[in-house]
């Protein structure tokens, strides 16, 4: 499924061709996906709302954690992101991410259609 860049008009940077950190931060707590233009690497990040109030825990969690398989295992909210190749990765921004202006958000071709962008 092919991925397309999309900016906000109203926080898009004409020289840099994308939006800052904070306005990608606050759109990512509003549950959209985001992305830099530069990126080769990365497709997108994506804000993980966690388990706050906790899940039972899976065999593989209770082995790493050294829990027992089923005890309550609470996650804080994380960001993640999907690789080029696939995979996925918690993400944490560099210094580079943090102050860079080409952050846009991320929307596949069916999203673009349904928002009438083409």
């Amino acid at each position: 499924m092919d991925k397309h860049l999309v900016g906000l008009v109203n926080d898009f940077d004409q020289e840099s061709g994308g939006m800052d950190f904070s306005t990608a931060l606050k759109l990512l707590k509003d549950g959209e996906n985001v992305t830099r233009t530069s990126w080769n690497d990365i497709k997108q990040v994506a804000l993980q709302k966690g388990y706050p109030k906790g899940i039972p825990c899976n065999k593989q969690t209770a082995t790493c954690w050294g829990l027992h398989e089923g005890e309550k295992f609470i996650c804080n909210p994380y960001l993640q992101c999907e690789r080029a190749d696939g995979s996925f990765s918690m993400w944490v921004p560099t210094v580079d991410d943090i102050l860079a202006d080409d952050w846009c958000i991320y929307m596949t071709e069916e999203e673009l259609k349904a928002n009438g962008i083409e």
